[in-house]
């Protein structure tokens, strides 16, 4: 079926830094040579000065088309200018702010741009409590049904994140000691080591646990604690993740820590911002087979490092030391496994060696984006977040922003290149 991909917001950040440059490793694969790229832009722009260094991929399968985003009369030029045919199907990339986006939506709707070849692609934020969450799904589905929509969460479709279910699932090593009479501990990271760099704006609105925690992590989170669907179908993956995160009890205050680091107050010049820039958060799930387990999901700017991974810890045993496994998102994709082995020499003494699991040099991992857009082509929705996952994550959450609402007192603070423990660990 040919394709017409309709981008809102095409000059903006995300599209230069991440949606060309998947278009363009998409295109360059020779296999979606039916796709067409419309970019929408408020000002008249040259198709070259958009596409950039991408303009030699994209410049034959891209046009642009200029409009008020706000003007009704304009959403009938665009009907008539993407003139979609029974044979095609059009997806709308909204890369916009939320508000905007909500108008989008309605605009596109009353416009007869949401017929049943028509599919929506959302970026985050979806909403920003639980409230604003459920108003932001009630608005897209008075024009868009849910089988239309694709709310992106790029973690999930970064490779790695996709290995965790076909590690757990196709390996008999693991598939069976997924539960918490083996599993002492489970940790969920993405650190950073960079601070806000000028996104004084947006992160005073957003702060680490929504930015960070409350989609990505949780998401992470739900795919190692989600009972694999039956012959891996994946088609069935979002109802597993949901189940997964109904289980998971509402975060509470005594298990978790925020933070700020020191200068942030300065930078975005607002002397009493109480707003956090790290966070972890202490979780339990009530799933039989995961009670009584550690759940630690944590974040945060300026830091000692940037990584991102999931941590699994194995039960010590009267004989056994306790191991860990360790998926990498970033850096270095891979898998590491700690294991206790006997030292080298005459001695019966032991040590521990970590076995690495990292793609060959020259492998080409697609970006997340890459495979959020071809995914969304081919109708697959198993890495896209449904309107009943996206609030059950906001029910998690919810009770630590109506803490905070009220008190700073918890608030702690650190200095730039602090360790995670180091912050946690602090009285």
């Amino acid at each position: 079926m040919k394709t017409k991909l309709v981008i809102f917001g095409i000059t903006g950040d995300l599209s230069s830094r991440k949606l060309l440059p998947a278009l363009s490793k998409i295109i360059a694969t020779g296999g979606f040579e039916d796709l067409s790229i419309i970019g929408v832009s408020r000002r008249h722009v040259e198709q070259y000065q958009v596409l950039g260094d991408h303009n030699e991929q994209l410049g034959g399968t891209t046009s642009m088309f200029t409009m008020d985003l706000s003007n009704p009369d304009d959403y009938g030029r665009l009907r008539d200018y993407v003139n979609l045919q029974d044979d095609e199907q059009l997806l709308f990339y909204l890369s916009v702010p939320p508000d905007s986006a909500a108008e989008i939506v309605e605009l596109l709707g009353t416009a007869g741009l949401n017929g049943k070849n028509v599919k929506l692609l959302l970026e985050k934020p979806f909403g920003t409590t639980l409230e604003s969450a459920k108003d932001m799904i009630t608005h897209v589905a008075e024009y868009f049904d849910e089988s239309q929509v694709y709310r992106i969460d790029h973690y999930l479709a970064k490779e790695m994140a996709q290995n965790i279910l076909t590690f757990r699932g196709r390996n008999a090593l693991f598939a069976h000691v997924w539960n918490n009479s083996v599993i002492e501990r489970v940790d969920v990271i993405a650190l950073e080591a960079i601070d806000i760099e000028g996104r004084a704006q947006f992160y005073e609105q957003t702060g680490a646990l929504r930015d960070v925690l409350q989609g990505h992590l949780l998401q992470l989170l739900s795919l190692v604690l989600l009972r694999i669907p039956d012959n891996m179908d994946w088609s069935k993956l979002s109802a597993a993740r949901l189940d997964a995160l109904n289980h998971v009890l509402p975060a509470t205050t005594d298990k978790t820590v925020r933070a700020q680091y020191n200068g942030y107050r300065s930078e975005v010049e607002n002397t009493d911002s109480q707003t956090e820039t790290f966070v972890s958060v202490g979780l339990q799930s009530d799933d039989p087979l995961w009670q009584g387990v550690p759940l630690a999901l944590t974040t945060g700017k300026a830091l000692d490092r940037k990584v991102t991974e999931v941590r699994v810890h194995f039960r010590k045993t009267n004989e056994a030391q306790s191991n860990f496994l360790i998926f990498r998102i970033q850096p270095n994709e891979g898998i590491e496994i700690d294991l206790v082995t006997k030292k080298p020499g005459y001695d019966r003494e032991f040590e521990t060696q970590q076995l690495h699991f990292t793609y060959p040099e020259g492998t080409r991992l697609p970006d997340a984006y890459e495979q959020v857009i071809v995914d969304a082509i081919e109708s697959r929705k198993s890495l896209f977040a449904s309107g009943d996952e996206v609030l059950r994550a906001w029910e998690i959450v919810a009770p630590l922003q109506q803490a905070w609402a009220q008190t700073s007192e918890d608030l702690r603070f650190y200095d730039h290149g602090a360790k995670a423990k180091t912050i946690i660990e602090q009285s």
